[in-house]
């Protein structure tokens, strides 16, 4: 089972995960690539600051929907990070969950089995 970059938008997706799992095989594997936390501290202030408020600026100047950015910065600051998704992911009735950073923590890849 994939998901890339729409976890974030399943309205309850805690509940999401559950039905994954209730539809894949027992030793199957989740895939879940989705915006995340950035581990250095100073890089992510940094993000932070570009998603909060450059992004939107921009998007209002060239985009035909800027809305959509920002919803797209207010929810990956709301998502939870590595670990909290981590742990939700194995609430979910997952196994063996770890995961990979990309890009410094601006994306992460949840690998989980059943």
């Amino acid at each position: 089972m994939t998901i890339s970059f729409g976890l974030r938008n399943v309205v309850d997706h805690v509940e999401g995960l559950r039905e994954m799992a209730r539809v894949t095989k027992p030793g199957g594997r989740l895939a879940v690539c989705e915006f995340s936390t950035p581990v250095n501290r100073p890089f992510r202030t940094l993000y932070m600051e570009y998603l909060m408020k450059t992004l939107p600026e921009v998007a209002r100047a060239v985009s035909s929907n800027p809305d959509a950015y920002v919803y797209l910065a207010e929810s990956i600051r709301a998502w939870p990070d590595q670990e909290a998704l981590a742990h939700q992911i194995a609430s979910a009735g997952w196994s063996n969950v770890r995961w990979r950073n990309l890009t410094g923590g601006i994306v992460a890849l949840h690998i989980a089995t059943l």
